[in-house]
């Protein structure tokens, strides 16, 4: 596929209007829109907004190219916008940028659409190109400058997936450096990146190869020849990349953006090997980064959980749709052999894993790979050995098994590091799993029945709450379900309220998932109500709103809160709190961790006061809101 199949005349803007980097998003977002590209222009400018978060795509030179890749991309396009005078996009040499390339990209891209976009975002890296496109006078002329690049591209036939060394080995050449550039979409910085370094390398006689860890998959894979003959890997990435490879070599790990900015410092670095040498074993022999600083390290007590909890969730959803589904079933049609097997696939398998699962991420978070056996099995030590006639401590359990193994992995390879270098090959596939395994596995079978006490204890006293008491509960769980729309304090409460409903405790989980369902429905009642406080295209992503509230998912209220969240998150966490409360005040229990409708009509009490839970919290939302936006009139 071609670039110009891609970047057509209609979304082509020769003289941009912007004046500020939010401008141009929007700007280029409606040109896309305007031309058919997409069918959610909310949604493909939340998935540019969420990539600039990450860092910013003004590369430099003058160049931008804000790129996203969503479901809200009907059909894979570029958009091209100009602004002769230049604006700042904090761009990463920090310089006015000149030239934009949106790119578009739909959830299901192929490789051709991927290959053509990171195509583009090499040509950028030609300053002849970049000048030509500068001076062009029509949308005719810049298409065509495009093309005779792209032509003359694709007249070198280069080997797919062969190594591309700018400079050759030579008498008193410096040594070979291997690098590999990765950006969270794997579209435009990845490659970019690549070609910079492979540029600046050729200017140096330095010989290289570049591994890209696109979208498409990985191009020009490292080998172990590769490995062996390198003095350094320069790792460009903003996303995990395996380094297990390169135990005992120099790795020199930057951010993506860092290749762009200063590629001959990083191969200067490289070839003098002026970088940490990695061991599988533990972390780098120096725990420093590019310019002196310290690389980020996986530490934390609450990263690590969250590392465990993002990972358990799919078993969480997975299965709870499937629970209440079943019990669903079951209660159409009694003694349904399909009611039972989704019960079985949702309850007895995929609830059984969630606590293992979270123990084994939590551990891994920390201890890296290693970690995972020792921790997956001390969690499930926790749900299947407990104390009298309680076999499982629970979540309590799962998660002071994920920081045991944690731990314990780390210690063991500390204690190992002084092996002789013939034994290196066995520590991770014989010594580690064997002694982490041993040593967690033996601690949690002897402190698992105090913790299922403890645990007990807790589930006892929470479910003897009554009154008052259990209706402020039901209060915070639901604000809190509110507060963040899927971000930490969102996954807290229901983390709590999944834990509760392992325990038998459904008062909780049907607060939570009250409080979870409020907000985007609120938000879509309010665009119904109040119309002349919203554009068109936010009463269009309300309707939208409706479904995913009623399904309990929190982030459809999101594009609302990004666009203005000192009146919609106050509004929302109100709302949520109220349905909370009054959820817990009729004493609904609910015992499915997920389905949002579907859950909610097989609730352990009075189905229709749950419903009436949810709505009035939903209204008391959207009230809240329409009395604090303007009228869109009278702006």
């Amino acid at each position: 596929m071609r670039i110009t199949e891609l970047l057509t005349k209609d979304t082509i803007i020769l003289q941009l209007q912007s004046q500020t980097k939010a401008d141009v998003i929007e700007e280029l977002v409606s040109k896309l829109d305007e031309a058919g590209k997409l069918n959610n222009k909310t949604g493909f400018k939340e998935a540019i907004l969420a990539r600039e978060a990450q860092s910013t795509t003004g590369i430099g030179e003058g160049i931008a190219i804000p790129h996203g890749k969503s479901a809200a991309v009907t059909t894979p396009a570029i958009a091209f916008g100009r602004s002769k005078e230049g604006l700042d996009y904090e761009a990463l040499d920090g310089q006015p940028s000149h030239l934009f390339f949106m790119i578009a990209a739909s959830e299901g891209a192929n490789q051709t659409h991927l290959e053509t976009l990171s195509r583009l975002s090499s040509f950028l890296m030609d300053s002849t190109f970049r000048s030509n496109i500068e001076n062009a006078e029509t949308e005719e002329e810049i298409m065509t400058i495009i093309d005779a690049k792209e032509k003359e591209e694709l007249g070198e036939e280069e080997p797919e997936n062969e190594a591309v060394e700018l400079a050759q080995d030579a008498p008193g050449t410096p040594g070979k450096v291997l690098a590999i550039t990765a950006c969270p979409t794997g579209i435009a910085h990845t490659f970019m990146a690549a070609d910079k370094l492979k540029q600046t390398a050729a200017e140096m006689n330095v010989p290289i190869k570049v591994q890209t860890n696109g979208a498409g998959g990985i191009k020009n894979r490292l080998t172990d020849e590769d490995i062996r003959e390198a003095s350094a890997i320069i790792v460009a990435a903003d996303v995990n990349v395996d380094l297990s490879p390169f135990e005992g070599k120099h790795v020199l790990q930057v951010p993506v953006g860092r290749a762009l900015k200063i590629p001959r410092e990083l191969i200067e670095k490289a070839v003098a090997q002026d970088a940490p040498v990695h061991h599988n074993n533990g972390r780098s022999s120096e725990a420093a980064a590019e310019g002196g600083q310290k690389q980020e390290q996986r530490s934390g007590f609450y990263k690590h959980i969250m590392n465990g909890v993002s990972n358990m969730l799919p078993f969480v959803v997975g299965g709870g749709i499937l629970i209440a589904l079943g019990i669903l079933f079951g209660e159409l049609f009694p003694g349904s052999a399909f009611a039972e097997m989704l019960s079985e696939i949702g309850s007895s398998q995929a609830f059984f894993l969630i606590v293992p699962v979270l123990s084994g991420f939590i551990a891994s978070s920390i201890a890296d790979k290693p970690g995972f056996a020792p921790g997956a099995i001390g969690g499930l030590i926790a749900v299947t050995y407990g104390h009298g006639d309680a076999t499982s401590s629970g979540f309590l359990g799962g998660l002071i098994a994920g920081f045991l193994a944690g731990y314990v992995t780390l210690g063991i390879k500390k204690a190992l590091s002084g092996l002789p270098a013939v034994l290196e090959g066995l520590k991770t596939i014989l010594f580690f799993p064997v002694l982490s395994i041993f040593i967690t596995g033996m601690i949690m079978l002897l402190i698992n029945p105090s913790l299922t006490q403890v645990y007990v204890g807790l589930s006892n006293f929470l479910e003897n709450l009554g009154g008052a008491n259990l209706v402020l509960v039901g209060i915070v769980l639901g604000a809190m379900m509110a507060i963040d729309m899927g971000g930490p304090i969102n996954k807290a409460a229901y983390t709590f309220g999944i834990a509760m409903l392992d325990a038998g405790n459904l008062e909780f989980m049907a607060a939570v998932m009250a409080g979870g369902m409020v907000p985007p429905i609120g938000l879509a009642i309010a665009t119904s109500i109040f119309r002349n406080k919203f554009t068109k295209q936010e009463r269009e992503t309300g309707k939208t709103a409706y479904v995913l509230g009623a399904f309990f998912i929190s982030e459809g209220v999101i594009p609302f809160a990004a666009a203005d969240p000192l009146r919609v998150i106050p509004a929302t966490a109100i709302g949520a709190a109220v349905a909370g409360g009054l959820s817990a005040f009729f004493e609904i229990g609910l015992n499915a961790p997920h389905g949002g409708i579907i859950a909610a009509s097989l609730v352990d009490g009075n189905p229709l006061l749950y419903f009436l839970s949810i709505i009035i919290g939903a209204f008391v939302t959207a009230i809240i809101v329409g009395l604090l936006k303007k009228d869109l009139r009278k702006v």
